[in-house]
């Protein structure tokens, strides 16, 4: 059979990813899901709204091309704030926010998916976004400076797995609570419909499910030695297609063991997790590690607290 036709092309690039989705998942799946459910209901239609298109979800994670860096900027303003104010009718340990990355490059398009550096820096800016935040490459926030009204924070130069140059980072500072420039009146994100695709879709499990931004964030990380970039793709794809080939490098052991500045990065990024299986990770590797009585003594508490009976 005749292989399909690559198409490559510049965009936009939007990636997004819920924070502490494990842990929301971990304390209540049903409320996660319709939580999910009726946030990407919101998400979805503002995309549509900026003129975006959906190529990735995996649920808790959205990949979204624009045809300018303003609609896609825009888009995740209006995302933000809208996420701010739905946020405030749940209690606040059901609230749900997202991080958001935006980067402008060169894309491979096929069979409907996109490839490429354009979205594996677009993933990892995500990674690198405030809790509700967003952030952008030096390229974007040029393209935006006089067209927004919006203020940038320069990070710095940043190392980004398997991109040979650092890129310089901004974050962009914004008015959270302000009144998303969007309309979220319209039918579209109030279409019944529209929430029903969505719910449908959250609940396929297919090989969709673990789209392009899992594959893109994987292989920005799969040839490294730092067992804390393991962790940190085991923490947002608890259930992904590399689960077992990640915990596999982990057990095997991976830079020197003898380095305490390693365990050291291992252990803060387990700890701030707060996932009991990336605490057994940590002591899988480090069984008489400085910080193993800690990574029992939490996970103790954690398996305490799923067992405690509720109380209404």
């Amino acid at each position: 059979m005749e292989a399909p036709p690559l198409e490559r092309k510049l965009a936009a690039i939007l990636a997004a990813d819920v924070e502490g989705y494990s842990r929301l998942m971990n304390t209540d799946e049903e409320q996660t899901l319709a939580t999910l459910t009726s946030h990407r209901t919101i998400f979805d239609g503002l995309i549509e709204k900026a003129h975006g298109q959906i190529f990735g979800t995996a649920g808790d994670s959205v990949l979204a091309e624009f045809p300018s860096v303003v609609h896609a900027f825009n888009a995740a303003i209006a995302i933000q704030q809208a996420m701010w104010r739905a946020n405030q009718e749940l209690p606040i340990d059901r609230r749900m926010n997202f991080r958001i990355g935006i980067n402008v490059g060169d894309v491979l398009v096929k069979n409907g998916d996109i490839f490429g550096d354009g979205v594996n820096i677009a993933a990892r800016l995500e990674g690198l976004a405030d809790v509700g935040g967003i952030c952008v490459t030096r390229g974007v926030r040029d393209h935006l400076r006089d067209r927004v009204d919006a203020t940038f924070e320069d990070l710095g130069e940043q190392v980004i797995k398997n991109i040979p140059r650092p890129l310089r980072v901004f974050r962009v500072l914004f008015d959270q609570e302000g009144e998303p420039a969007l309309d979220l009146t319209a039918p579209l994100v109030g279409d019944p419909k529209h929430s029903s695709s969505v719910a449908q879709s959250l609940s396929q499990d297919s090989d969709d499910a673990r789209h392009l931004v899992e594959v893109a964030f994987w292989e920005s990380v799969q040839e490294s030695d730092d067992p804390a970039e393991y962790v940190l793709y085991l923490e947002r794809f608890p259930y992904g297609q590399f689960v077992e080939l990640a915990n596999a490098r982990l057990e095997s052991g991976l830079g020197s063991g003898d380095d305490p500045a390693i365990e050291l990065a291992f252990w803060e990024t387990v700890r701030e997790t707060g996932n009991k299986d990336m605490l057994e990770a940590y002591l899988v590797k480090y069984p008489n590690g400085q910080f193993s009585d800690l990574a029992n003594i939490m996970i103790s508490n954690l398996l305490n607290a799923r067992s405690a009976p509720s109380i209404d």
